[in-house]
């Protein structure tokens, strides 16, 4: 099974959404996926909003950062953003 099936179809689309309503190369934060999603719970969901910005980079629609740098969001510990695939 790939990573983009196994990611939460919810998280996806407000990743897609988040950053179409952003500006070329602004980026935004998983936890603003997983609290569109989960609202108070949100916290519950930051591993799968990671998991859905993980599918969106093997689909080549985003990129992970850490400090400005792509990271690999397997291996990143700590904050990451995400931004569309330059």
């Amino acid at each position: 099974m790939s990573a983009t099936s196994d990611a939460d179809p919810r998280l996806v689309a407000f990743i897609r959404e988040l950053l179409a309503a952003r500006d070329a190369g602004k980026t935004i934060c998983p936890s603003e996926a997983a609290r569109a999603v989960g609202g108070e719970d949100w916290r519950d969901l930051m591993q799968p909003a990671r998991d859905a910005a993980r599918a969106l980079v093997d689909l080549g629609e985003v990129e992970v950062t850490q400090r400005g740098e792509v990271v690999d969001v397997e291996t990143a510990r700590g904050p990451v953003r995400i931004r569309r695939a330059r």
